[in-house]
């Protein structure tokens, strides 16, 4: 049984700062390839960052990185391994270790190999913003070692709109209190990101 619980932001600040400026050394060795933007998703960006103290896994926080590829100049390996590459170039300087390419992200950790812990890791999914009104990510299926485009679930996407509604209604306690719960309970090993999302989405439904 984990016990994760909520930590202060001056805990994780100097960290997040430390990490914004690892992106933009990685926004300025692609440049000539392609640019993006980036933002911080999910528990991070709602304060809602969590720690088991008692485990060998820090905090972590996921990010979005935008890819402006409008004419489609790169495939999305191409994509991806570029990205890989620049983060491998800089991780060290800021700690990380070198980049875990999974399924929907990229992971890079802060080990404390003496001890065997994770300090602290990021997931970057690799995102692009439709005309549609819907969001796609790379998608790495390691089976067949392809890489696609593929559509982010519409809920997922909407997410904004469903928090609002939330907090317009005095909900986030709800909010706070499932997705400690689901931290806790997190048998399949599910990303954070993934979390966050299922705990807005169920008490979007439960209320609304």
């Amino acid at each position: 049984m984990t016990n994760f619980q909520y930590v202060k932001k001056s805990m994780y600040s100097n960290t997040k700062k430390d990490l914004e400026m690892l992106i933009h050394h990685i926004q300025n060795e692609v440049r000539d390839q392609f640019t993006f933007s980036y933002n911080f998703v999910g528990s991070v960006k709602r304060n809602m960052v969590t720690m088991d103290f008692d485990s060998n896994i820090g905090f972590d926080f996921d990010v979005n990185i935008h890819v402006n590829d409008d004419y489609e100049d790169f495939s999305p390996k191409e994509i991806k391994s570029i990205l890989k590459q620049a983060f491998d170039k800089f991780n060290n300087q800021f700690g990380y270790d070198y980049c875990e390419d999974s399924t929907r992200v990229l992971t890079i950790k802060v080990k404390d190999k003496k001890n065997s812990r994770i300090l602290h890791s990021a997931d970057f999914a690799i995102v692009y913003d439709c005309n549609n009104n819907q969001q796609q990510y790379i998608h790495f299926n390691k089976k067949v070692n392809r890489y696609t485009w593929e559509y982010q679930p519409k809920s997922n996407f909407n997410l904004e709109k469903r928090i609002s509604l939330i907090k317009k209604n005095h909900l986030w306690e709800q909010v706070r209190e499932l997705y400690l719960y689901k931290k806790n309970n997190n048998f399949m090993h599910k990303k954070s990101r993934s979390l966050f999302s299922e705990t807005i989405n169920e008490v979007f439904q439960q209320y609304f």
